[in-house]
């Protein structure tokens, strides 16, 4: 699977692999710890990080790998920013990433409605999810409970009406 991943640079850089004592230097290495995790996982559209079972945490080719503390310091910070959410916040095995962020998904959604002449039409949950008209698209394959955040922000917004069908997949959007 990670094979057709291509790594950035900075993944061989041996010192990446030890949480930075100095602040400044410890803020760019999680900046790049994030930019790297929300990476493989959008590319891989892997919607869970498994906590110990990463493939990210370890470089093989450079014998370097987290630490214990470094993964929870990494994921500590990624779930912060705001990218991640724990899916089991008691015990922390498991962190949603949220590929984009609820608000920038909704202005995502937004746009491609404008773009697609979904102004005053009506499309279902699943076609946002998985239709014909989303191929390349930041929400594309999205979490559905993402989704539907960003949904609920644009609805807020006044933007759009959710309305419920006989399944969830079947609900309707109108877009305003």
């Amino acid at each position: 699977m990670t094979n057709n991943f291509e790594y950035p640079e900075f993944y061989s850089f041996p010192p990446f692999f030890t949480v930075q004592p100095v602040l400044a230097t410890r803020e760019k290495q999680m900046a790049l710890w994030r930019e790297l995790i929300l990476q493989y996982h959008t590319d891989f559209k892997i919607k869970t990080l498994v906590v110990h079972d990463c493939p990210l945490w370890k470089n093989p080719d450079v014998g370097r790998e987290l630490s214990r503390e470094g993964v929870d310091t990494v994921i500590e910070d990624f779930v912060k920013s705001g990218h991640g959410e724990w899916e089991d916040p008691d015990i922390r095995t498991r962190c949603r990433i949220l590929w984009r962020k609820p608000e920038q998904l909704a202005s995502d959604i937004y746009d491609w409605a404008e773009l697609n002449g979904y102004i005053n039409s009506v499309c279902t949950v699943y076609e946002l999810h998985s239709g014909e008209d989303v191929n390349g698209m930041s929400f594309q394959g999205a979490d559905e409970e993402l989704l539907r955040r960003a949904l609920k922000i644009l609805e807020k917004g006044g933007k759009c009406a959710i309305f419920k069908g006989d399944t969830s997949s079947e609900d309707g959007i109108k877009f305003f």
